[in-house]
């Protein structure tokens, strides 16, 4: 064989094997001729990485999959479901993969792991500064009684959002829109329904959707949602904070329940609790149909949260809809596992920050509550 054939056959094998490689198939490759091509590299095995990204406030650093901690014991199927309701509403980046995605539902979960290392590259989430530790937290959404008309236990209201609240910004704060005639006749005739604890109303803004327990003004009992509409765009501060600046201490867990005893032991001092958060919430009422009760709240990506496999993000670090690999050890959880970037907060700001959506009812809020622990984030992003 001359040099120049030698040359040809080799390329053409090269060709092949990378075509079957970007396809997810390992090629089966015969001993190379002498002087021709050596075994070539899997996805997995570091060469040929990527060059890292800066992607707004954060920095992704390619990795390999097997740095990704629990990549082979995860349950990937529990996580499908979260992927298919974010291409519902992808963006650009992933629409492509959504037909394979919708296709691999009904997958094995080693058929799943085979394509997501074929189709998709990991890179670890940084700060701008090279800093890959971060905080976790979580989220989710209250159920809690409420009445359509206030009256008796029932004086705290939610609202819809007034009609001018583009034209002012930031709009009033929590106390003057509990003192400001001007405020309160904005929201004249805005009341979706009525709670009967403040505690629980500052809960469910800072929760940002939940669910009622309503009882109409005929005495019928139904369940319905309220969603995020909109805030005052006044900073948000955390009212535990505030307890502890008092000199409180750490509350204990779940903080509703620690903070409604404090407020019980000192009712003159509610208001001024309530105030030290100047962040106010304003929602919209969802009908709940037994799809929708299956589902957690609507997130900033526009579609339906999933129990254990949503979390909000900063979206100037990671794009909504993106699959992440999430890893953080703390007392009141342990997870490594796949989730879906589907959902924002103002408290999330920064790159290596996530708010883990835990459910819906009491015992997701008790979960909640508890979660404050070091995280680790992997973006896992089309070849």
């Amino acid at each position: 064989m001359t040099v120049f054939s030698r040359i040809t056959h080799t390329t053409a094998i090269m060709a092949i094997a990378l075509f079957l490689v970007s396809c997810g198939v390992a090629p089966v490759l015969s001993p190379p001729p002498p002087g021709g091509v050596s075994s070539l590299p899997r996805p997995d095995d570091g060469v040929g990485m990527p060059a890292p990204k800066v992607q707004g406030k954060s920095r992704w650093v390619p990795v390999r999959w097997s740095d990704l901690p629990g990549f082979e014991s995860d349950a990937l199927y529990e996580a499908w479901n979260a992927w298919l309701k974010s291409c519902e509403r992808p963006g650009p980046v992933f629409a492509p993969l959504c037909g394979e995605v919708r296709r691999l539902s009904i997958a094995s979960a080693v058929e799943q792991r085979s394509w997501m290392v074929s189709r998709l590259q990991p890179y670890r989430v940084e700060t701008l500064q090279g800093q890959a530790e971060g905080l976790l937290t979580s989220y989710y959404e209250p159920v809690l009684k409420a009445s359509r008309q206030s009256g008796g236990a029932y004086t705290v209201p939610l609202y819809q959002p007034p009609a001018g609240l583009g034209s002012r910004k930031p709009w009033y704060t929590r106390q003057e829109i509990d003192t400001l005639p001007e405020a309160q006749a904005a929201l004249r005739g805005r009341e979706i329904a009525w709670l009967a604890d403040p505690i629980d109303a500052m809960s469910l803004h800072i929760q940002g959707s939940g669910r009622l327990a309503i009882t109409e003004v005929d005495g019928a009992q139904r369940t319905v949602r309220v969603a995020f509409a909109g805030s005052n765009e006044q900073p948000f501060r955390s009212i535990t904070q505030w307890l502890a600046d008092q000199g409180q201490g750490r509350m204990a867990a779940p903080w509703t329940e620690s903070t409604k005893a404090w407020a019980s032991q000192n009712p003159q001092r509610v208001p001024q609790l309530l105030w030290s958060n100047p962040r106010y919430i304003f929602f919209r009422e969802e009908s709940l149909s037994e799809i929708d009760a299956a589902s957690g709240p609507r997130g900033a990506q526009g579609v339906a949260l999933t129990a254990g496999r949503s979390i909000a993000v900063d979206k100037d670090s990671i794009p909504y809809g993106t699959p992440v690999w999430l890893a953080s050890r703390g007392p009141a959880l342990d997870l490594q596992k796949l989730v879906l970037a589907q959902d924002t907060g103002s408290a999330i700001v920064g790159a290596v920050r996530a708010d883990y959506f835990a459910g819906t009812g009491p015992q997701a809020g008790e979960v909640a509550s508890r979660v404050s622990q070091p995280l680790r984030l992997w973006v896992l992003w089309p070849r």
